[in-house]
């Protein structure tokens, strides 16, 4: 990672199983369109690997009802003093996670997207822009509808709740997007790179204190902070 990442707090609460980031490669979501290079998807999941109540063969016959995903619902939390942008909160979250339909609905996307027709919120479901400073902003998308909680034009501080993890677009199961970039235009923005403050690590036995750094994927972590700061 660069050493100009900007350094900003978690933007969840609890415990959290990081499903994609940059540590493992660069652009982490193969690309560099979109503010994409150093994005973040990160899910909930058990002792047992599931991220969800439900058997894992439902996803791939009737679809798993998205109220039995773990972290369908959970609070978002602004990362850093800053304005909001963008706000996007139209786009429903389906019922359920299903396999045939997440799927075509990602190879629909890649094949014929096109931002100016279909809007971002197609991949990006409902998603917040904010801005931190004049080329820093961050991106939180597939959130769940008519839970965000801002406006566009407010200033907000650090912590402030911003609405829940959804299912919301181009999604495969609920989870958390998370990227920063320099422009509020997703269309030509580029990714930046990024630490957290502060977070905990889990490895195997204890939990670990991390200080500015980011967790690689497969790396159970869990907030300092709780839901009142």
């Amino acid at each position: 990672m660069p050493n100009e990442a900007t350094t900003i707090a978690f933007p969840l609460r609890g415990e959290w199983y990081t499903e994609t980031s940059p540590a493992d490669r660069v652009p982490s979501h193969g690309t560099n369109r979109f503010g994409l290079r150093y994005a973040f998807d990160f899910i909930q999941k058990d002792k047992n690997d599931r991220s969800h109540t439900a058997n894992p063969a439902d996803y791939l016959l009737g679809g798993i009802p998205l109220k039995n995903y773990y972290c369908f619902g959970q609070p978002v939390y602004a990362p850093f003093t800053g304005e909001i942008i963008t706000v996007k909160n139209n786009t429903f979250d389906g019922e359920k996670a299903s396999w045939l339909h997440d799927q075509t609905t990602a190879i629909r996307h890649s094949l014929f997207f096109d931002p100016e027709r279909d809007g971002f919120e197609a991949i990006a479901g409902n998603y917040i822009v904010i801005k931190q400073a004049a080329s820093i902003y961050a991106a939180f998308c597939h959130l769940q509808k008519d839970s965000i909680a801002v406006s566009e034009g407010e200033h907000i501080a650090e912590g402030t709740y911003l609405g829940n993890v959804g299912h919301s677009g181009n999604s495969t199961e609920p989870h958390l997007h998370f990227q920063l970039m320099d422009s509020a235009m997703i269309g030509s923005a580029n990714g930046l790179p990024l630490v957290f403050d502060t977070y905990e690590k889990y490895n195997g036995n204890t939990w670990e204190i991390i200080q500015n750094q980011f967790p690689a994927a497969g790396e159970r972590i869990r907030s300092l902070k709780s839901d009142r700061n």
